[in-house]
C-alpha cells in the first residue's frame, strides 16, 4: 500500500498508522482466502472485531475498532473511516518511512482530541464538524503484496543483554496486596493497557507464547527500575535495582516452574531474517495480565526442559 498521498488507504504519523478500513479489510480477507484459510467472517464488521479482540487495531474512548478521522494536506482534504494501528506492528526494527507532512484530524463526534503530525512549524488543525459526512473510501490501490510488511512484523533483534540472571528458588512467605512484586505486576498490567508497553514486536518485553504470557528478563525489570528509580530503598540488599525488583517478583508465585525448579524458561525465535532466543519468565494465569488473551507470537517456540 502506498501511503502518505490523495487517493491511498493509508497515512503514517508519529504515533499511528491509519488504514482505510473497508480497503484494507477488503484486501485482508482476500489475502486469507488466498491463502486457504477458513472460518474468515464475510461480514467487515466481524472482522474488525476480530482485529480488535486480538489487539491489533487501537480502540476509540467508545472502544470500537472504526475511527472517523479527516485527511489535511495543503487544500487537499478528506475524511475517511480508519483501522488505527501501532506503527511498531508493522515496521519493528526496520526503518520507518517518513510521516505524513499534513494533518490527520480524529473527527469531533468520535469524542477524542485532534491527533495532529508533528511538524517543525506550529500547526492549527482543523477540527472536523460533526455535521459533515464521511466520504467514500478510496479504491485507487496497487495489486502489491499488501500484507507483506505485517506478515513480517516480527523483524527480530538480538537478546538484549549478554548476561542470563540467576537462578533462584520461591520464597515461600505470603506477600501482601501492595508489595513490591505486586506493584511490579500491577505496572505491567497497566503498560499493556495503555499501550505504553507493546507486545509481539520485535523489541517488545512481553509476549504471548503457548497460552502464556512471557516476561522477557532482564529487559522488563530493567524498564521497570529505570522508570522508578530508588524503588528498592529501604532494601539492605546490596544488588542492582532491577535484579531486586526481580526477585519481589518472583515471591508472588505467579509464574510457572519449569521441572527442575528453575523459574526462567527459554523460548525459540524464528523470524523470517534470523533466529534468536528469549529468556523470561511465563506467567501461569494470563488473566493477571490480559482480560482478553491475544493471539501467541508465532514465531516463538517454548523450549522444553
Amino acid at each position: 500500500l502506498k501511503l502518505n498521498q490523495p487517493g491511498v488507504a493509508g497515512w503514517l504519523t508519529q504515533d499511528a498508522l491509519w488504514l482505510v478500513s473497508k480497503t484494507v479489510t477488503d484486501k485482508l480477507r482476500a489475502y486469507l482466502l488466498s491463502q486457504s484459510i477458513e472460518g474468515i467472517p464475510s461480514s467487515n464488521i466481524a472482522v474488525f472485531d476480530e482485529l480488535q479482540s486480538h489487539g491489533l487495531v487501537e480502540s476509540t474512548p467508545k472502544g470500537k475498532a472504526i475511527w472517523t478521522a479527516q485527511v489535511t494536506q495543503g487544500d487537499w482534504q478528506q475524511t475517511f473511516t480508519f483501522l488505527r494501528l501501532q506503527p511498531a506492528l508493522i515496521w519493528g526494527n526496520e526503518d520507518r518511512p517518513e510521516n505524513f507532512s499534513g494533518t490527520v484530524s480524529i473527527a469531533a463526534h468520535d469524542n477524542s482530541t485532534d491527533t495532529p503530525v508533528p511538524t517543525p512549524a506550529p500547526e492549527t488543525v482543523r477540527a472536523r464538524s460533526s455535521q459533515s459526512q464521511p466520504q467514500p473510501d478510496p479504491m485507487a490501490l496497487e495489486d502489491a503484496d499488501y500484507l507483506g510488511t505485517l506478515l513480517d512484523m516480527f523483524g527480530l533483534e538480538e537478546p538484549e543483554g549478554s548476561h542470563v540472571p540467576s537462578e533462584s528458588t520461591d520464597d515461600t512467605s505470603t506477600l501482601p496486596s501492595d508489595s513490591p512484586g505486586q506493584a511490579f505486576l500491577n505496572w505491567v498490567k497497566e503498560g499493556i493497557l495503555s499501550h505504553k508497553l507493546v507486545i509481539n514486536d520485535s523489541k517488545a518485553k512481553i509476549h504471548t507464547v503457548g497460552g502464556t504470557v512471557l516476561l522477557v528478563t532482564p529487559g522488563l525489570f530493567q524498564r521497570y527500575a529505570q522508570e522508578l528509580p530508588g524503588v528498592s530503598q529501604g532494601s539492605d540488599q546490596e544488588i542492582e535495582e532491577w535484579r531486586w525488583v526481580q526477585k519481589q517478583f518472583e515471591k508472588l508465585k505467579v509464574h510457572r516452574k519449569r521441572d527442575n525448579g528453575l523459574n526462567i524458561w527459554t523460548c525459540q525465535v524464528q523470524g523470517p531474517r534470523k533466529k534468536t532466543i528469549l529468556k523470561g519468565y511465563l506467567i501461569e494465569e494470563p488473566k493477571l495480565l490480559f482480560e482478553l488473551m491475544p493471539l501467541d507470537n508465532p514465531f516463538l517456540k517454548i523450549e522444553k526442559d
